[in-house]
């Protein structure tokens, strides 16, 4: 990790975002490339008055209107679950901190749409927790194996990579963050 952060140097802090904006941002940017994923989220937000998906305005909005913004019928689906999550409370900064890491991903990942990366995701950049490892992301798997030498598809990987990272911990979302900075140099 030495020579990774050497090579990446200074990361500024994420700005943190809301989850609920977070969430929505993060589903509807799911499979797609970084260019349409803007386009299609700013068809969505352009919905809504002053480009606030209020939770209340996305489960009252037409379908029709958010798949013509560029969603599929599955999105279209989890962005109105994840507006009904916000409604019930459910998505409250105070609620959500008072959980630990693997609470709040076990939280999360209960609305139907949202996966563990996903939910990772938010904890590491909305919800700031330092020590988060999404062992499933690609980006880390392939740094992990081109810097330690190991086939990230081999059955041992994860036990490996996990091993390897408690030595990053409380700090695993920093060098993650590294990790990431590292493949795309």
């Amino acid at each position: 990790m030495r020579r990774v952060i050497k090579a990446t140097g200074t990361l500024n802090a994420p700005k943190a975002m809301d989850p609920y904006r977070a969430l929505l941002s993060s589903i509807i940017s799911q499979q797609l490339s970084t260019k349409a994923a803007d386009t299609i989220h700013n068809r969505f937000l352009e919905l809504y008055p002053r480009r606030n998906p209020k939770p209340q305005l996305v489960i009252d909005t037409d379908t029709t209107l958010i798949r013509n913004a560029g969603l599929s019928n599955a999105k279209s689906s989890y962005v109105k679950n994840v507006a009904e999550f916000a409604l019930q409370s459910k998505l409250r900064r105070p609620l959500l901190s008072k959980m630990s890491d693997t609470e709040l991903v076990e939280h999360l990942i209960t609305i139907k749409g949202v996966g563990k990366w996903t939910a990772e995701m938010i904890a590491m950049f909305s919800m700031e927790r330092d020590d988060i490892f999404p062992i499933d992301d690609l980006g880390i798997r392939n740094a992990i194996g081109e810097l330690y030498f190991i086939n990230p598809n081999s059955k041992t990987f994860n036990k490996k990579a996990i091993n390897l990272s408690m030595a990053w911990s409380p700090f695993r979302t920093l060098a993650c963050r590294h990790l990431w900075r590292w493949k795309d140099q």
